[in-house]
């Protein structure tokens, strides 16, 4: 029979098979996280759209292009969550998580969603891990959240990586640094694509960021950022670098760089995979003025994102180990339908006991249910069959070495051994 509904473009199942990467990167991710004094925290997954309207920004592509937004039944404007940022900090706010005081640092493991054309890596509906900090304002703690990042890499296995870091400025010098786009890209409007010259007037660091080819070599010849920098910006970008060079993590200035999303300022930060062709595997920086667009006060803020599919990817190219989860331990067979209540109580017993086991529920023979448990891993298998009812004790074998040792047909007798 045809399957008649199919997973919606854009989107993935995560069988079984493959289940256990996932919960190893995600394990790892968060205890990377609280090893640097992080806490969970778990938002929607859609908010009311002007959230990330005021918090993303009406000139980026998310907002103008890849939102997926929609009117509930009392007419109010939703849109799935397109990126984290802006929820943690609506979070925050409401729940004034600023007054318990600062810093606050919090991560999250969540679903994204964005209707863009799906690639390697990047699906409508994406993962991320993603952290936060509120409060801190030196460039000591930009080292920090790139340390993180580091270190989430270096635990992950990953050595082929590069990591990129820019200054795009603040409030105050980064019109100087517009104007100048401005007229660079004034005298080549020809070349820009038609989302550029929309962005020309209104946002012209945008068109740094855009993907299409002619306007990626036009931006090749545009003026630096670093160039326009003032001397406060300049100071904290110069301490940022001081600080990842006293921790030991190498870097490569880009002034190229300036990220997606409209909420930047001053530090902002790449790690690139250099085994899947470049692509960013953690993206992020400073963020100074969301909270207070957002109606808080003036806090400082920094994080990054890091994309789960995408980092899989760099993992499966780098050849990067990642533990599959340990087979059943025991699997115990029913040799005749009056020991079938047995079993049941058996291996319900060695589950609370904390040993994994398993029995046949679907009527197969005594040598079928043998050869599903060869063929699922089971490590120990016992028979439970009239004799073993009328003595009161089994046999367990050891799948790997053949090996048997006879115990009473109890559950503590059997974990003991299982458990060697």
């Amino acid at each position: 029979m045809p399957v008649l509904i199919n997973a919606p473009r854009g989107t993935k199942d995560v069988l079984p098979s493959e289940v256990y990467k996932w919960q190893h990167l995600e394990g790892v991710a968060r205890g990377t996280a609280q090893d640097f004094g992080f806490a969970e925290l778990r938002f929607p997954t859609f908010e009311h759209t002007e959230l990330f309207v005021r918090g993303v920004g009406d000139t980026t592509d998310v907002v103008q292009k890849e939102m997926y937004t929609f009117s509930d039944k009392g007419g109010r404007s939703i849109s799935l969550r397109p990126e984290g940022t802006a929820s943690v900090v609506r979070s925050c706010l409401e729940n004034s998580l600023f007054a318990s005081g600062l810093p606050v640092k919090a991560y999250y493991i969540v679903p994204n969603f964005r209707y863009e054309k799906p690639q390697a890596g990047r699906l409508r509906e994406h993962h991320q891990f993603g952290v936060e900090c509120f409060g801190a304002e030196g460039p000591e703690a930009d080292a920090e959240i790139i340390a993180l990042g580091a270190e989430y890499l270096r635990r992950l296995g990953l050595k082929e990586f590069r990591l990129e870091i820019n200054s795009i400025g603040c409030p105050s010098c980064r019109p100087a640094f517009h104007e100048a786009l401005k007229a660079y890209f004034r005298g080549r409007r020809g070349e820009l694509c038609g989302t550029c010259l929309d962005r020309l007037e209104r946002n012209p660091m945008r068109i740094l960021d855009c993907k299409n080819e002619s306007c990626r070599e036009l931006s090749k010849g545009a003026p630096s950022v670093l160039d326009y920098l003032c001397d406060a910006c300049r100071e904290h970008f110069n301490g940022v670098q001081a600080y990842l060079k006293a921790v030991g993590i190498d870097f490569a200035v880009n002034p190229r760089i300036v990220r997606g999303l409209d909420y930047y300022t001053r530090t902002v930060f790449e790690f690139i995979s250099l085994p899947i062709g470049g692509l960013t595997v953690i993206g992020g920086g400073r963020y100074d003025g969301l909270v207070s667009e957002l109606g808080g006060p003036p806090i400082p803020a920094l994080g990054f994102g890091s994309g789960i599919e995408r980092m899989l990817l760099a993992m499966e190219a780098e050849g990067s180990e990642i533990p599959k989860p340990d087979p059943i331990r025991i699997f115990a067979a029913c040799q005749a339908p009056e020991a079938a209540g047995t079993v049941i109580a058996l291996v319900n017993g060695l589950r609370r006991l904390r040993v994994s086991a398993e029995s046949d529920l679907m009527g197969r023979s005594l040598k079928a249910q043998m050869k599903y448990a060869g063929k699922s891993g089971a490590q120990y298998t016992v028979v439970v069959g009239g004799g073993e009812l009328e003595s009161g004790r089994v046999r367990v074998k050891n799948m790997a070495t053949g090996e048997e040792t006879e115990c009473a047909l109890e559950p503590e007798a059997i974990a003991a051994i299982v458990k060697r």
